[in-house]
This record gives structure tokens, sequence and C-alpha cells, in this order.
């Protein structure tokens, strides 16, 4: 069968580039010969990735600059040793006297409308929390407390003299008209324990957690490293002083002495938790007789407060 028609092939045939359309991007010329390179078009610089890449090199070149000199700098300052005395920078620390009234339990616990804020404690009489009662004589004279002893069925008996460690509350008003409800129970436990919110909160045990919780009611502001001294300071009261060997107790004695020589609390200018609970490790455990020179002196500053002097009638 023969052809209809011919076409004469395309491949030999020599597209000339004016002859191209002009209306979008140009590509490399397919049909042009082997060996002849097509020359690059002509690159137009955006003016703006101009500008972007002049501002980066700048940013660069000043983040250099700054490197080298934080790096001389570096070079000056000396690296404190580990027993640097930070009792030095203590004094920026914005203490408030404890009968101050700038405190507001609604911002610290939290505003219930209508309900008295409830502190209940879980306490073994054979083992009394005396930081906690010294706490709440504090806390008495911030607030209106309606205060309550209650024993537990665990215990067989409680003296006579933990019955009555809150003491007599002569005026009886509604319970609206108070601002704070603090509950001990007298009951078998081998910790204290405390809960605030007892539907939802989880107990804090320990007495030196709850010491910790208790005077935060205050108000008072540390700073990173006084807040550090304070819970150091109590830390070792509980499991050295009160529960550690006769020579834990003589070396936590030698330190307090020193502090002591500094400072006329353990830590900064003012009563802190760390006293509270020192205090009465020392006084619960009988050590306090052979304490040196300047633990001595700061019990008696202690035991002139009218919180201190109290519970020591509970120790007769």
């Amino acid at each position: 069968m023969a052809a209809m028609y011919k076409v004469r092939p395309l491949h030999s045939a020599v597209v000339l580039a004016e002859h191209l359309p002009t209306c979008m991007y140009t590509l490399p010329n397919l049909h042009r010969p082997r060996g002849a390179a097509a020359p690059p078009p002509p690159e137009e610089v955006d003016p703006s990735l101009q500008a972007l890449e002049s501002r980066q090199e700048e940013i660069l070149k000043r983040l250099y600059e700054l490197k080298s000199a934080v790096d001389g700098l570096s070079k000056m300052i000396q690296t404190p040793d580990a027993d640097f005395d930070v009792t030095n920078i203590i004094q920026t620390d914005e203490f408030s006297p404890l009968t101050a009234n700038g405190a507001d339990l609604d911002l610290m616990l939290g505003k219930d409308y209508g309900a008295l804020k409830d502190v209940v404690i879980n306490a073994n009489p054979s083992l009394p929390p005396l930081s906690l009662l010294v706490i709440h004589s504090l806390l008495c004279e911030r607030y209106k407390i309606l205060s309550a002893v209650h024993t537990h069925s665990s215990v067989k008996s409680v003296p006579e003299n933990l019955l009555k460690c809150f003491g007599e509350q002569t005026k009886k008003q509604p319970r609206h008209e108070y601002q704070l409800g603090f509950t001990l129970i007298w009951k078998d436990v081998p910790k204290p324990q405390m809960k605030f919110s007892i539907q939802t909160m989880c107990p804090i045990e320990g007495e030196g957690n709850i010491a910790r919780f208790l005077f935060s009611l205050f108000g008072h502001k540390y700073n990173a490293v006084t807040s550090t001294l304070i819970d150091s300071w109590v830390d070792t009261a509980i499991f050295q002083l009160q529960e550690g060997s006769s020579k834990e107790r003589g070396a936590v004695l030698r330190s307090m002495n020193a502090a002591l020589g500094k400072s006329s609390w353990l830590v900064g200018t003012e009563l802190t938790v760390a006293d509270v609970v020192a205090w009465c490790a020392l006084r619960q455990t009988g050590t306090a007789s052979g304490a040196p020179a300047n633990v001595q002196k700061w019990m008696k500053s202690c035991e002139n407060l009218a919180p201190f002097s109290s519970v020591m009638k509970l120790l007769k």
C-alpha cells in the first residue's frame, strides 16, 4: 500500500531564536547542535532579597562582636568556691513583720465563697509537733482562727496539756466570721499529716513540710538563695537534730553557732520557719542545755516571744 502523503522530517530543521514565543519564560534550545553552548541569560537580582542578605550579614557581624565581648568578660570573672558564704547576699529580701496585715488568705489559698478555709492535722501525741503549735500561735496574731482539738479512736489516752494545747477560746463567734479553721486530731500516725482542702488535696506529711506550708500563710517574699537556706535548716533540724545521732547533733549545733554569730536569726534579720523548727527540735530532744553560747542566746530570743513561751508549758 503506498503512502498517501509525506511530511518533511523536523529534526533537521533549524529553529531560530527570534521565532520562539516571548510570552513565557525561556528554556534551552533543544534543537541547537551539540557542542554549542547557549549563552546564560542575564540574572536580575531582586532588591528586597539583596537587602535581606545585607541585613543578615550585619546581624551575624554584631553577634560575633558580642560573643567576643562576652568571652573577654568571662575571663575576668572568677569562679566562686563551693563553700561560698551566701548569707552575705540575703539583705535584699523583702521581710515583713509577723504582725502586719498585708497577707491575703484568698490570694494564697484561693477564694471559696461562703466557706471557711480549714486546716486539719493528724499528729501522734507521743511525739507532739511543737513547731506546728508555735506557728498556730503566730497565725492567731495575724488572723481570726477557729481552733479545735480532737482525739481519734486509735489513741487510748492523751495528756491533759495536749488536749488544751490551743488554750480556751472564750469568745464563740459564728463560723463564717473566722478566716481560718485549725483542727488538730491526736491520732496514731507515724508522722504528722495535714490536709487543707479535704476533698481534693493529697495529705502533706512530715512536720517540716507542714511547717513550711503554714508559715507561707504570712505572705513573706524570699529570693531563691534565702528560700534554699531556710529549707536546708528545716531539713537539718528534722533529720539531724530531731532524728539524728549525737554526733550529727553536735555538728549541727556547731553550724548553728557559726551562723548565729553573724545574725540574730538563722537566716536573715527576721524570724523564719527555720528558727521555729530548729528551736522545737532542740527543746524536744533535750539538747538545748549543752548548746554553744550563740545558740543559747538565740533560744532566749525565741522564748521571749509569746508563741514559744506558751509551748514551753507543754514540755513541763
